[in-house]
């Protein structure tokens, strides 16, 4: 046969299969399309609204999920996920009927079902099975790669977020008013990344592939100046390793410390200000800079809003309204902003910048319990499925990936809080999250409760 015929047949051969992945693949559309979408700019104007374009497509995900379900006529979660799932209503609820002006605390209420409920829910229902957590995943590696290389360019050119004088800190395209906006999504895209390459087989390409993109990303996340995030991720991907062996941890810890040499030391990547930024971290205590003494301001003040109303807290986006009552005379009325395409402006300090201290100032103790045992609930479960999947290596990279984001979120929320427009990418964590957890497997269900299992998973919906 001629050589240009044998490409042809075997080109013929291909396609079917291709239509066949992206057949396969189809149903996760309207959920990538809510992290693609975060790579358009938010809008920066000050009339600029607080939705986004991601925001818009996660609504049509929820209203897509909910029209497969009643069509298909089946119970789409199981009882606990349902249970574990749905507890934060509890808490939110009661905080906005409860908070002194009801009708203000309406779009909070709106925005907290969207994060913790209702986004979740239609992520485990779309998920089906291991390839679909891996199509995601990579997801989160592309939206990270792209938004780190804008910050390492905004970092070359002298083009990003202002610090210390100098327009060089990597936002990526949410701008200076979202400082921790990148960083997140660099540092899910490397905690995604190092779960892939842990979970994959040893020498394989996805293996190499998933290295080099988290030795990629962290050169934006060193870049971002994020305290916070660079805490997170080092103890979400230690956690990693230590599950996976502690040999191979040792051994990682000994690869990222010879790449943190290279990058500081040798290309000096940032080594001045990084250099200052980690010594920094020790200094939280005896000498803070005027970044930690406002956050440990607004802690003391939400705090006292708890103090002052124990169950139900002063109320979904009750902070701002209550914080000047509260805070002591060492918080500062804001923090300036500048750089990355956009002048110098004053930007107002409304959140404690700890999840925690903020959902029991705002929803008491009732709403922490509900959304924290939430959390809590949702890391146990994925623990108690870590050492099966580990041992048969049939979805070790999911829970690898799964239980690495929720840990990086749960660490990451002892220094910031749910604002700005990748907090529906924090939404999409959870509810991958929420997947690995929750959401039976056919070994567990059993042959007779396959259907069951399927529409649990969203796959019957």
């Amino acid at each position: 046969m001629p050589r240009a015929s044998c490409g042809a047949f075997a080109y013929g051969l291909r396609l079917p299969a291709a239509r066949a992945a992206a057949g396969r693949h189809a149903h996760l559309l309207p959920l990538l399309a809510v992290v693609a979408l975060l790579l358009v700019p938010p809008g920066r104007g000050p009339d600029a609204g607080g939705g986004t374009l991601a925001d818009a497509a996660s609504g049509l995900l929820v209203l897509w999920c909910l029209v497969r379900v009643a069509r298909a006529r089946v119970r789409p979660l199981t009882r606990l996920a349902a249970v574990v799932v749905g507890l934060p209503v509890v808490g939110l609820c009661a905080a906005a009927v409860t908070a002194h002006d009801p009708a203000a605390a309406l779009p909070g209420l709106v925005r907290h079902l969207q994060v913790f409920v209702l986004v979740p829910a239609a992520v485990v229902l779309t998920l089906r099975d291991r390839r679909d957590l891996v199509a995601v995943a990579w997801a989160l590696i592309g939206l990270a790669l792209v938004q780190g290389g804008v910050g390492v360019v905004q970092y070359a050119t002298g083009t990003g977020a202002s610090y210390r004088g100098e327009d060089v800190r990597a936002v990526g395209t949410f701008g200076p008013t979202d400082v921790m906006g990148m960083a997140t999504v660099v540092a899910y895209g490397i905690v995604a990344a190092v779960g892939l390459a842990l979970g994959a087989p040893a020498r394989s390409r996805a293996r190499f592939a998933a290295l080099g993109c988290a030795a990629l990303l962290a050169v934006p996340l060193v870049l971002s100046f994020s305290r916070g995030a660079w805490i997170a991720t080092l103890l979400a991907c230690a956690a990693q390793l230590v599950a996976t062996g502690p040999r191979r941890a040792l051994r990682a810890a000994l690869a990222a410390g010879a790449l943190a040499v290279v990058l500081v030391g040798g290309l000096g990547v940032g080594s001045a200000m990084v250099q200052e930024r980690v010594a920094s971290i020790t200094r939280v205590a005896a000498a803070p800079d005027r970044s930690v003494t406002d956050r440990y301001a607004m802690w003391a003040a939400a705090a006292g809003m708890w103090r002052d109303r124990p169950l139900t807290g002063v109320g979904l986006k009750g902070f701002p309204a209550h914080r000047d009552s509260h805070a002591s005379l060492a918080l500062s009325s804001g923090s300036d902003t500048a750089g990355a395409g956009m002048g110098f402006r004053r930007q107002p300090l409304l959140s404690p910048h700890n999840m925690y201290l903020l959902v029991l100032g705002e929803q008491g103790l009732l709403g922490l319990l509900a959304l924290g045992g939430g959390w809590l609930a949702l890391l146990l479960c994925g623990c108690r499925r870590l050492p099966a999947a580990l041992r048969t290596g049939r979805e070790a990279d999911c829970a690898l990936v799964a239980l690495g984001l929720l840990g990086w979120q749960l660490v990451d929320f002892l220094y910031a809080d749910i604002g700005g427009p990748s907090t529906v990418l924090t939404a999409v964590v959870l509810g991958v999250s929420a997947w690995w957890a929750l959401a039976p497997r056919d070994a567990e269900a059993g042959t007779a409760a396959g259907g069951r299992s399927r529409s649990a998973s969203g796959e019957g919906a």
